[in-house]
């Protein structure tokens, strides 16, 4: 029997939206990535800024805490000691990476943020790179940061706003 008018059935998609974290070494292009995704009318944080980073490096983690409770729809990135505590609220991390020489390169011309400027922060992304960047790799989605920017932020679109 084919039921029409008010006793048809109405089926509704329902598009989940989803919290991202891009993480990575500097250099890796996430404000880059950020920046893309933000033209494109995302709700994108990057904790490099605005004082979401404590003295310490790590997050001010009350102030991500309410950030992630009051939107299922925004990309963070940032790489800090404490990002891991918030994993459980993110449906999707996304490691960003290059090899050294790439991220040297970008931190050296870079002009909206200092860091990697001195031979000793260099050092210091180097190590990250062989010591953190592993265990970054660890239950993310690993992209090319070497990648158009446009590409990038392509695919994370797609996580943040999936199609059915």
């Amino acid at each position: 029997m084919l039921m029409t008018g008010p006793a048809r059935r109405q089926v509704t998609t329902v598009l989940a939206m989803a919290r991202v974290l891009v993480t990575g070494m500097s250099g890796a292009g996430k404000t880059t990535v950020l920046d893309a995704l933000r033209r494109r009318g995302h709700l994108t944080v990057d904790t490099d800024y605005d004082g979401w980073a404590l003295p310490d490096g790590t997050w001010d983690e009350e102030r991500m805490q309410r950030l992630l409770a009051s939107n299922h729809d925004v990309v963070v990135s940032g790489t800090v000691e404490n990002q891991g505590r918030f994993y459980d609220r993110f449906e999707h991390i996304v490691l960003l990476s290059a090899p050294l020489p790439v991220l040297v390169e970008r931190v050296s011309r870079r002009t909206n943020n200092p860091y990697g400027k001195t031979p000793e922060q260099r050092a210091e992304i180097a190590r990250y790179v062989d010591t953190l960047e592993p265990l970054l790799r660890r239950g993310a989605l690993e992209l090319d940061g070497q990648r158009p920017p446009s590409e990038l932020a392509d695919v994370i679109e797609d996580l943040v706003t999936p199609t059915p």
